[in-house]
Protein backbone atom coordinates (compact mmCIF):
# COMPACT_ATOMS: atom_id res chain seq x y z
CA UNK A 1 0.00 0.00 0.00
CA UNK A 2 0.94 3.65 -0.43
CA UNK A 3 1.07 5.71 2.77
CA UNK A 4 -1.31 8.44 1.58
CA UNK A 5 -4.03 5.82 1.11
CA UNK A 6 -3.82 4.97 4.81
CA UNK A 7 -4.16 8.63 5.82
CA UNK A 8 -7.44 9.51 4.12
CA UNK A 9 -9.42 9.81 7.36
CA UNK A 10 -6.65 11.24 9.56
CA UNK A 11 -5.94 14.91 10.25
CA UNK A 12 -2.17 15.32 9.88
CA UNK A 13 0.73 17.50 8.71
CA UNK A 14 3.53 16.20 6.51
CA UNK A 15 6.73 17.32 8.25
CA UNK A 16 9.17 15.73 5.81
CA UNK A 17 9.45 12.91 3.30
CA UNK A 18 6.95 11.51 0.83
CA UNK A 19 3.37 10.30 1.14
CA UNK A 20 4.07 7.97 -1.79
CA UNK A 21 6.18 5.72 0.46
CA UNK A 22 5.20 2.05 0.34
CA UNK A 23 4.01 0.61 3.66
CA UNK A 24 2.65 -2.77 4.72
CA UNK A 25 2.29 -2.67 8.51
CA UNK A 26 1.42 -0.47 11.50
CA UNK A 27 3.35 -0.85 14.75
CA UNK A 28 3.17 0.89 18.11
CA UNK A 29 5.51 -1.51 19.91
CA UNK A 30 9.12 -0.66 19.03
CA UNK A 31 10.11 -4.31 19.47
CA UNK A 32 8.02 -5.16 16.39
CA UNK A 33 9.58 -2.46 14.22
CA UNK A 34 10.79 -3.49 10.77
CA UNK A 35 11.18 -2.11 7.22
CA UNK A 36 7.82 -1.29 5.63
CA UNK A 37 6.12 -0.44 8.92
CA UNK A 38 4.66 2.86 10.08
CA UNK A 39 5.65 3.52 13.70
CA UNK A 40 3.03 5.36 15.76
CA UNK A 41 4.41 7.51 18.58
CA UNK A 42 2.18 8.15 21.59
CA UNK A 43 2.68 10.14 24.78
CA UNK A 44 1.19 7.70 27.28
CA UNK A 45 0.59 8.12 31.00
CA UNK A 46 3.53 5.82 31.77
CA UNK A 47 5.62 5.64 28.59
CA UNK A 48 6.35 8.17 25.86
CA UNK A 49 7.07 6.06 22.80
CA UNK A 50 8.68 8.99 20.98
CA UNK A 51 11.84 8.02 22.84
CA UNK A 52 11.97 4.77 20.86
CA UNK A 53 12.35 6.55 17.51
CA UNK A 54 16.14 5.85 17.42
CA UNK A 55 15.46 2.13 17.93
CA UNK A 56 12.81 1.84 15.21
CA UNK A 57 14.92 3.75 12.70
CA UNK A 58 17.80 1.36 13.36
CA UNK A 59 15.33 -1.50 12.75
CA UNK A 60 14.53 -0.12 9.29
CA UNK A 61 11.34 1.89 9.86
CA UNK A 62 11.14 4.84 7.45
CA UNK A 63 7.71 6.28 8.33
CA UNK A 64 7.02 7.92 11.68
CA UNK A 65 3.70 9.33 12.92
CA UNK A 66 4.39 11.57 15.90
CA UNK A 67 2.58 13.95 18.23
CA UNK A 68 5.59 16.28 18.51
CA UNK A 69 8.96 16.96 16.92
CA UNK A 70 11.24 13.92 16.76
CA UNK A 71 14.21 15.68 15.21
CA UNK A 72 16.48 15.09 18.19
CA UNK A 73 15.46 11.45 18.47
CA UNK A 74 16.21 10.97 14.77
CA UNK A 75 19.69 12.43 15.22
CA UNK A 76 20.29 9.96 18.05
CA UNK A 77 19.57 7.02 15.72
CA UNK A 78 23.03 7.05 14.16
CA UNK A 79 21.61 7.54 10.65
CA UNK A 80 23.41 10.01 8.42
CA UNK A 81 21.78 13.33 7.60
CA UNK A 82 21.01 12.04 4.11
CA UNK A 83 19.42 8.86 5.50
CA UNK A 84 17.34 10.90 7.96
CA UNK A 85 16.12 13.14 5.14
CA UNK A 86 14.56 10.11 3.45
CA UNK A 87 12.44 9.28 6.53
CA UNK A 88 8.80 10.34 6.20
CA UNK A 89 7.47 12.08 9.30
CA UNK A 90 3.86 13.09 9.78
CA UNK A 91 2.56 15.11 12.73
CA UNK A 92 -0.79 14.20 14.22
CA UNK A 93 -2.59 15.63 17.24
CA UNK A 94 -3.27 12.26 18.86
CA UNK A 95 -1.19 9.15 18.30
CA UNK A 96 -3.91 6.83 19.56
CA UNK A 97 -6.38 8.19 17.05
CA UNK A 98 -3.73 7.80 14.35
CA UNK A 99 -3.19 4.18 15.41
CA UNK A 100 -6.93 3.49 15.17
CA UNK A 101 -7.42 5.05 11.74
CA UNK A 102 -4.26 3.59 10.20
CA UNK A 103 -5.09 0.16 11.64
CA UNK A 104 -8.55 0.33 10.06
CA UNK A 105 -6.94 1.10 6.70
CA UNK A 106 -4.22 -1.53 7.13
CA UNK A 107 -6.87 -4.26 7.60
CA UNK A 108 -9.04 -3.03 4.75
CA UNK A 109 -11.82 -1.45 6.82
CA UNK A 110 -13.04 -4.97 7.58
CA UNK A 111 -15.67 -3.77 10.09
CA UNK A 112 -17.63 -2.32 7.15
CA UNK A 113 -18.10 -5.84 5.79
CA UNK A 114 -20.29 -6.77 8.78
CA UNK A 115 -23.25 -5.39 10.73
CA UNK A 116 -21.63 -3.96 13.84
CA UNK A 117 -23.16 -3.65 17.30
CA UNK A 118 -21.46 -1.82 20.16
CA UNK A 119 -22.63 -2.14 23.78
CA UNK A 120 -21.59 0.19 26.60
CA UNK A 121 -22.75 0.80 30.15
CA UNK A 122 -21.56 0.35 33.72
CA UNK A 123 -23.30 -2.99 34.09
CA UNK A 124 -24.68 -5.54 31.68
CA UNK A 125 -22.31 -5.26 28.72
CA UNK A 126 -21.20 -8.90 28.80
CA UNK A 127 -24.71 -10.24 29.41
CA UNK A 128 -26.17 -8.09 26.64
CA UNK A 129 -23.57 -9.08 24.03
CA UNK A 130 -24.04 -12.77 24.83
CA UNK A 131 -27.83 -12.46 24.60
CA UNK A 132 -27.62 -10.77 21.20
CA UNK A 133 -25.12 -13.37 19.97
CA UNK A 134 -27.42 -16.20 21.06
CA UNK A 135 -30.45 -14.64 19.36
CA UNK A 136 -28.61 -14.02 16.09
CA UNK A 137 -27.13 -17.51 16.02
CA UNK A 138 -30.57 -18.99 16.66
CA UNK A 139 -31.65 -17.09 13.53
CA UNK A 140 -28.89 -18.79 11.57
CA UNK A 141 -26.43 -15.89 11.49
CA UNK A 142 -22.68 -16.24 11.95
CA UNK A 143 -21.47 -13.88 14.67
CA UNK A 144 -18.14 -12.60 15.94
CA UNK A 145 -17.88 -11.16 19.46
CA UNK A 146 -15.31 -9.13 21.41
CA UNK A 147 -15.43 -8.42 25.12
CA UNK A 148 -14.60 -9.59 28.62
CA UNK A 149 -14.49 -13.24 27.57
CA UNK A 150 -12.08 -12.46 24.72
CA UNK A 151 -12.43 -12.47 20.94
CA UNK A 152 -14.87 -15.16 19.80
CA UNK A 153 -15.03 -16.37 16.19
CA UNK A 154 -17.08 -19.53 15.90
CA UNK A 155 -15.60 -22.01 18.38
CA UNK A 156 -12.29 -20.13 18.58
CA UNK A 157 -11.83 -17.99 21.68
CA UNK A 158 -8.75 -15.74 21.97
CA UNK A 159 -8.14 -14.08 25.36
CA UNK A 160 -7.74 -10.28 25.37
CA UNK A 161 -5.97 -8.03 27.86
CA UNK A 162 -8.78 -5.46 27.92
CA UNK A 163 -12.56 -5.53 27.55
CA UNK A 164 -12.04 -3.32 24.50
CA UNK A 165 -8.66 -4.29 22.99
CA UNK A 166 -6.21 -1.84 21.42
CA UNK A 167 -7.37 -0.57 18.02
CA UNK A 168 -4.80 -2.56 16.03
CA UNK A 169 -5.96 -5.81 17.65
CA UNK A 170 -9.59 -4.84 17.07
CA UNK A 171 -9.19 -4.31 13.34
CA UNK A 172 -7.10 -7.43 12.98
CA UNK A 173 -9.93 -9.38 14.66
CA UNK A 174 -12.51 -7.71 12.39
CA UNK A 175 -10.66 -9.00 9.34
CA UNK A 176 -10.49 -12.51 10.79
CA UNK A 177 -14.24 -12.38 11.46
CA UNK A 178 -15.08 -11.11 7.98
CA UNK A 179 -12.84 -13.72 6.35
CA UNK A 180 -14.51 -16.41 8.48
CA UNK A 181 -17.88 -15.39 7.08
CA UNK A 182 -19.27 -13.51 10.08
CA UNK A 183 -22.28 -11.39 9.19
CA UNK A 184 -22.43 -9.65 12.56
CA UNK A 185 -19.83 -8.29 14.96
CA UNK A 186 -20.85 -7.54 18.55
CA UNK A 187 -18.48 -5.93 21.04
CA UNK A 188 -18.33 -4.46 24.50
CA UNK A 189 -17.22 -0.84 24.31
CA UNK A 190 -15.70 0.32 27.59
CA UNK A 191 -15.38 3.94 28.68
CA UNK A 192 -11.60 3.45 28.71
CA UNK A 193 -11.76 2.11 25.17
CA UNK A 194 -13.63 5.26 24.12
CA UNK A 195 -11.29 7.56 26.05
CA UNK A 196 -8.18 5.91 24.60
CA UNK A 197 -9.53 6.20 21.02
CA UNK A 198 -9.53 2.41 20.53
CA UNK A 199 -12.80 2.52 18.57
CA UNK A 200 -12.16 5.74 16.65
CA UNK A 201 -13.05 5.40 12.99
CA UNK A 202 -15.73 2.76 13.57
CA UNK A 203 -19.30 3.70 12.69
CA UNK A 204 -21.42 1.12 14.51
CA UNK A 205 -24.66 0.12 12.86
CA UNK A 206 -26.22 -0.14 16.32
CA UNK A 207 -25.13 1.32 19.65
CA UNK A 208 -26.60 0.18 22.96
CA UNK A 209 -26.28 2.07 26.28
CA UNK A 210 -27.36 -0.24 29.11
CA UNK A 211 -27.07 2.00 32.20
CA UNK A 212 -24.67 4.17 34.17
CA UNK A 213 -23.68 4.46 37.84
CA UNK A 214 -20.57 6.07 39.43
CA UNK A 215 -17.69 3.70 38.70
CA UNK A 216 -14.18 3.62 37.22
CA UNK A 217 -13.38 7.00 38.74
CA UNK A 218 -9.84 7.45 40.00
CA UNK A 219 -6.17 7.34 38.95
CA UNK A 220 -5.60 5.93 35.43
CA UNK A 221 -9.35 5.83 34.76
CA UNK A 222 -11.68 8.87 34.87
CA UNK A 223 -11.16 12.13 36.76
CA UNK A 224 -14.86 12.54 37.56
CA UNK A 225 -18.31 11.10 37.00
CA UNK A 226 -18.91 13.84 34.40
CA UNK A 227 -15.90 12.64 32.40
CA UNK A 228 -17.04 9.02 32.77
CA UNK A 229 -20.51 9.93 31.49
CA UNK A 230 -19.06 11.94 28.60
CA UNK A 231 -17.02 9.03 27.28
CA UNK A 232 -19.86 6.56 27.77
CA UNK A 233 -22.21 8.71 25.69
CA UNK A 234 -19.65 9.07 22.89
CA UNK A 235 -20.80 5.69 21.58
CA UNK A 236 -24.19 7.21 20.75
CA UNK A 237 -22.40 9.66 18.42
CA UNK A 238 -20.56 6.80 16.73
CA UNK A 239 -23.54 4.73 15.58
CA UNK A 240 -26.29 4.92 12.98
CA UNK A 241 -29.00 3.78 15.43
CA UNK A 242 -28.68 4.09 19.21
CA UNK A 243 -30.65 2.84 22.21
Amino acid sequence: MILKNWLKELEYELVQGSLETEVDEVVYDSRKARPGAVFICMEGTRVDSHKFVPDVLKAGVRVIAAERSVEEEMKASGLTEEERSRVTVIRTQDGRRALALLSAARFGYAAKRMITIGVTGTKGKTTTTHMIKTILEAAGKKVGMIGTTGTVIGDKVTPTMNTTPESYELHKAFLEMAEAGCEYMIMEVSSQGLKMHRVDGICFDYGIFTNITPDHIGPDEHDSFEEYLYFKTRLLNMCRVGW
